[in-house]
């Protein structure tokens, strides 16, 4: 696990889909996490022709715009958890299979006290698998 990670998001195993940090700009980040198969949600989604559900490629980008905010957000995020307050205009376009590679890119879109409203793409060998507009609010 990557300690940088660790100390800016709360989410942990089983529940945390951001491996590493790839690059991070001002307003941009981008993101990768490997999907073994080995996850346990693979056991019933779907058995023999395993898939990752949607809703966790989405938790994917969710996680990558929280570590944005905490990087965004003047004193950081310490001592609140960034919750998503909305999804807009979700796409999927390819799905998600063992040994894939998630590559997940969130930029700030705009930022109104707490809430951070951003877009993201998750990508898998070049190719997009999810297009999303969120926003995720402070609170704690």
């Amino acid at each position: 696990m990557n300690p940088e990670i660790l100390k800016r998001i709360p989410q942990r195993e089983p529940f945390l889909y951001i491996e590493e940090i790839i690059s991070k700009e001002e307003k941009t980040i981008t993101t990768s996490q490997k999907i073994t198969g080995e996850e346990d949600f693979f056991k019933g989604h779907f058995p023999g022709d395993p898939i990752m559900p949607g809703v966790l490629i989405c938790e994917a980008a969710f996680q990558t715009g929280a570590l944005l905010m905490s990087y965004i957000m003047e004193g950081g995020i310490t001592g609140k958890t960034a919750v998503v307050s909305r999804i807009q205009s979700a796409k999927f376009k390819n799905m998600v299979r063992p040994g894939d590679e998630l590559q997940m890119t969130v930029s700030l879109v705009d930022q109104i006290e707490n809430a951070a409203y951003m877009k993201g793409k998750v990508t898998v060998n070049g190719k997009t698998a999810l297009q999303i507009e969120f926003a995720c609010t402070l609170v704690g």
